[in-house]
């Protein structure tokens, strides 16, 4: 099995055994980590680094999610192999924890106009996850409700506490300034959230990576407005963001992690990690 050795926020003695709890991915299990504490063992389907977008389920993934009280899911046209893997567990709960968040729509690709994926990146859709989960939990646990609840309590006050600070100076910027871009479109929300303007190569990794027309795109976007930076994300090849940046004089920032979690240790072993170096990176090169 995957335990991810995920953060807890209050430990307390279990009624019995622990819930198994299987997440789609690492993220949400680090979440569910904080959330549930010592009554939960949290097991990620797919493991750290991993494309969630194209994920290939193999017979040992199976395997460990087979037995979970319950399966914690994105939603929202992630899991694109999810589906088809849950008919094969049989009857599992499972819980969807971005119900309730506002949606974005998808600009462009196979997937226009549907719902963008990655809600987690904004602060007022994290908490809702966060609320989502301890409901679950709850549900499959009531003898400790109260215990979940207190810690998405604390948990959601440390999410406001590491992304509200980098949010404001990124609403502070300069608006010639407050351009984001990204290889994949996976930042609307954290862009709704801290007022930027967003520019990608390609809608979601799903699709294919940069027709001609949508590089021509970004680089006449990026030259019209003197968008100072380009990023590429941490589970795809930054090639092609550095020829944009090499072609447009724009500054190649790094990589950015949003579909994915490190390992123990790597550099964003953990959600909070992920949105302090994300949206810490990101304020950072557009302050240059």
């Amino acid at each position: 099995m995957i335990c991810l050795g995920l953060p807890v926020s209050v430990a307390a003695e279990p009624s019995g055994d622990r819930l198994k709890i299987a997440t789609t991915f690492t993220i949400i299990a680090d979440m569910a980590g904080n959330v549930a504490g010592d009554l939960a063992v949290i097991e990620s389907i797919t493991r750290p680094g991993a494309d969630i977008h194209n994920y290939q389920p193999t017979p040992q993934d199976l395997v460990r999610a087979s037995g979970a009280d319950l399966i914690l899911a994105n939603g929202l046209n992630l899991e694109l192999w999810f589906q088809q893997f849950l008919d094969k567990l049989g009857d599992v709960p499972t819980a969807v924890v971005s119900d309730g968040i506002a949606p974005v729509a998808i600009q462009g690709g196979d997937y226009d106009g549907k719902p963008n994926p990655h809600g987690w990146m904004a602060l007022d859709s994290a908490l809702i996850y966060v609320d989502n989960i301890a409901a679950a939990l709850a549900g499959r646990d009531p003898d400790n409700a109260a215990t979940y609840m207190a810690n998405a309590a604390r948990y959601k006050s440390r999410i406001a506490a590491t992304v509200g600070p980098l949010r404001d100076a990124a609403r502070a910027l300069p608006e010639s300034r407050r351009w984001l871009v990204t290889s994949e479109g996976a930042f609307s929300y954290l862009a709704r959230d801290f007022q930027l303007n967003e520019l990608f190569l390609w809608p979601i990794n799903a699709d294919a990576q940069g027709t001609p027309q949508q590089v021509r795109h970004v680089i006449d976007t990026i030259r019209r407005n003197q968008a100072p930076v380009i990023f590429s994300e941490s589970t795809v090849s930054d090639r092609p963001a550095r020829s944009i940046a090499a072609e447009t004089g724009a500054r190649y920032g790094g990589a950015l992690y949003v579909d994915s979690l490190s390992g123990p240790d790597g550099p964003v072993p953990t959600y909070l990690d992920l949105l302090r170096v994300t949206a810490g990176r990101i304020v950072t090169e557009l302050s240059k």
